[in-house]
């Protein structure tokens, strides 16, 4: 019978690591479709931002309540899942706690630290769902906010419901195992009992011995299936940045937030008009594109930050225009460009790996020109957010497409740019004319 859920055990774990590696692959490609961009600048001062940012949560804390929250669930992810390595050791070995005679006192500790940690998961979860469902925080609302309708909010629910019946699996098979040891059973060796699971024993009291043994498999093999099915499930989850958050807050743009930078094309152009620059006469005439049409056209750290957003909805309740009934939303922005990469991502698998051109893109499939000319370029949803993700990049780059190819913008804007490239001014006044008003000074 062990030897039988050996191999099961073996061929759940591969085929589980298989699957996972292969979305991981998927994912990978997707990301590397951007275009390049430099950010191996300043090794420290990244490395600093991501511990602070990423594994401080110091941004988190900027509302106390929900970061201490917070705290609790992804300091129980990180350490409890600590104790899946036993877990993936007993599967294979055919054993059971396999550390427990090497650590002697000390097991029963970490045990129990363990269950404090799962206790607490369990009741923020519960704490996270009542917020969702019952109190209705306005920036999680469907109602209020559309790019959560549908699967955004099963999402959501779904994980905090996986956490609760893992959390609460772990507690029921340790106090069954509590049980099984004070009969004496010579597979379940004498550890003593366990800080919370403890107060669970008698719930077990009057099961008969094959009962419990059959109950604390079932627990078992659910703890750690579920545990293999969730790291399998996040990969298509806004879960997602439990993993891409330390690489992307590793890859956050140190420059200042307001400084927005230029397309070098553009600049040299500027340059050479104004004197300050010669032609390259080495240099090709031709650009390929203006701004961002396409998830191809924006950088891989853009594709990086759509894989990473949380979907907690900061930015998008910092907005200024989205608090004045104006269609942007921060989030959706994002949401929107990870949806748009797993079309390309599943055209390129469907396609050995290459995309076929399918007629669509991000702008104006996903993203609309309305939604664009909202933008006020305030930067509060780069502030906001608690993983240092930059909608507003993706913004400019689209609308740089939106007014440089597709030349939709207001009649206002278009005098603007007008005058600026005949006159390097926003008005309508010729250069040699700009200083007239002196005259009535004088």
């Amino acid at each position: 019978m062990h030897i039988l859920q050996q191999i099961l055990f073996v061929l759940a774990l591969g085929g589980a690591g298989f699957m996972i590696s292969k979305r991981i692959g998927i994912i990978k490609s997707t990301i590397l479709l951007g275009r390049a961009e430099d950010r191996s600048d300043n090794p420290s001062e990244r490395l600093a931002t991501m511990i602070r940012i990423a594994f401080g949560q110091k941004k988190m804390f900027d509302r106390p309540i929900v970061g201490i929250l917070h705290f609790v669930v992804y300091a129980g992810f990180i350490l409890i899942n600590v104790e899946v390595l036993e877990i993936v050791l007993d599967g294979i070995l055919g054993t059971h706690r396999l550390f427990a005679p090497l650590l002697g006192d000390f097991y029963g500790t970490l045990i129990n630290f363990f269950e404090f940690l799962a206790v607490g998961v369990l009741v923020v979860c519960v704490i996270f769902l009542i917020r969702r469902n019952i109190v209705k925080v306005e920036r999680l609302q469907p109602t209020r906010h559309r790019e959560l309708n549908g699967f955004p909010v099963i999402d959501a629910n779904t994980i905090l419901l996986a956490e609760i019946i893992l959390m609460t699996a772990l507690l029921t098979m340790n106090a069954a195992d509590s049980v099984l040891q004070d009969m004496g059973n010579e597979h379940y060796h004498k550890v003593g009992d366990f800080a919370f699971s403890g107060f669970l024993k008698p719930l077990f009291s009057s099961w008969s011995e094959g009962a419990l043994v059959a109950y604390e498999r079932i627990t078992w093999w659910l703890h750690i299936l579920g545990i293999l099915a969730f790291a399998l499930y996040v990969t298509y989850s806004k879960h997602l940045h439990i993993f891409l958050a330390f690489p992307n807050t590793y890859f956050s743009n140190l420059k200042p937030k307001g400084e927005i930078p230029n397309m070098p094309d553009v600049t040299k152009e500027v340059q050479i008009m104004l004197g300050t620059a010669q032609p390259d006469a080495n240099a090709s005439t031709e650009i390929a594109r203006f701004g961002a049409k396409d998830v191809k056209d924006l950088t891989w750290k853009n594709l990086m930050d759509a894989y990473s957003c949380t979907e907690c909805g900061r930015c998008t309740s910092a907005c200024p225009a989205n608090m004045t009934g104006k269609q942007l939303s921060p989030r959706k922005i994002m949401m929107d460009t990870r949806d748009r990469l797993e079309i390309v991502g599943a055209n390129m698998a469907a396609n050995g790996g290459n995309f076929v051109d399918d007629g669509k893109s991000l702008y104006g499939d996903h993203i609309s020109a309305e939604e664009l000319r909202a933008c006020t370029t305030c930067n509060a949803c780069v502030q906001e957010c608690p993983i240092n993700i930059s909608p507003l990049d993706i913004i400019l780059q689209l609308r740089r497409y939106q007014i440089m190819e597709e030349s939709d913008a207001p009649a206002s804007w278009n005098a603007m740019f007008s005058n600026l490239e005949n006159n390097q001014a926003p008005w309508k006044f010729s250069p040699t004319d700009r200083f007239n008003w002196v005259e009535g000074v004088k």
